[in-house]
């Protein structure tokens, strides 16, 4: 069976597929415990640290997890003024659709087939399940690399009731070299593979209502609106890494956002144009505010 969901996967274009057992992770309730000691748990994160290391507690005969890796770059663009995760078509509903396809595939190859499907929003850690499925290692930035992609890779996952035999972990990290650490806008990045989010440019320049004088020191470091790649982009992993085979993500591309256009169009307008795009879920207000403190140097 796992055979068979492997060659689904890949029909799809999902090209690294994994298995991680269903837990509990012990292992991760140490780390998120020292996260919370350290007061570096943000608030898009589940509160529960029991939903977050059992997958029983979501669903409850949990027997194992599916973990798909969705690689998205598409190459550097020196222009851009957006994140290169925002680049494509919203990333959520085309990687929902793919979760939900293999879901539904395996529905019709095994008697009594229960799933529950995530991306982004989901209970667990997906960097720890790709990890624990083989897909990648830890790099410093606690972002996942993979071999291939890189750590500019989507992870979705699908908490399942089969008993799918689970994959390794590559037992190895990245090189350490820490300039993801030097170049951190921030500094939120500590060389025991933590990181703080609150001083994170990428969280900052989602944060909603008014920023800090740090805080906005720290935005104007880039000139990204909405986002933050530098951690990756001078990662040596990342330096002859391939670029997306997912055809959704090469298609319908933008790279930046225009100033004068934000201003002239109403929220109403905003979402029109914009709904199916990542960077817009927190609306134009935020992106005209990253907008104005970037370009006020003062």
């Amino acid at each position: 069976m796992k055979k068979l969901l492997k060659e689904y996967a890949n029909s799809l274009g999902i090209e690294y597929i994994g298995i991680a057992s269903a837990g509990p992770y012990y292992d991760l309730r140490e780390i998120l415990e020292q996260r919370i000691k350290k007061a570096y748990k943000s608030d898009f994160e589940e509160d529960e640290i029991e939903k977050r290391i059992d997958p029983s507690m979501t669903l409850e005969d949990a027997k194992s997890v599916i973990v798909c890796l969705f690689p998205y770059y598409v190459g550097n663009i020196e222009s851009s003024n957006i994140s290169k995760y925002t680049y494509g078509l919203d990333y959520h509903k085309i990687i929902a659709k793919k979760l939900e396809q293999i879901g539904e595939y395996l529905k019709g190859k095994i008697n009594d087939f229960i799933y529950k499907a995530y991306v982004d929003s989901g209970p667990l850690v997906d960097r720890y399940l790709a990890y624990k499925a083989g897909l990648g290692f830890y790099g410093i930035n606690t972002h996942i690399i993979n071999e291939k992609y890189g750590s500019y890779v989507f992870i979705g996952y699908i908490i399942n009731n089969y008993d799918f035999e689970s994959d390794k972990a590559i037992e190895r990290t990245c090189m350490q070299c820490k300039r993801c650490i030097m170049a951190c806008p921030g500094s939120a990045i500590a060389d025991d593979f933590s990181i703080n989010p609150f001083k994170c440019r990428s969280y900052i320049s989602q944060k909603k209502g008014e920023l800090s004088e740090l805080e906005k020191d720290i935005l104007r470091k880039d000139n990204l609106i909405f986002g933050c790649d530098i951690c990756q982009d001078v990662c040596p992993h990342n330096k002859m890494i391939k670029k997306t085979n997912i055809g959704e993500f090469k298609d319908n591309l933008i790279f930046s956002i225009d100033y004068d256009e934000l201003l002239a169009i109403s929220n109403k307008e905003f979402i029109r144009r914009y709904k199916n795009r990542a960077f817009s879920w927190r609306g134009k207000k935020i992106l005209l505010r990253n907008f104005n403190i970037i370009n006020n140097s003062s």
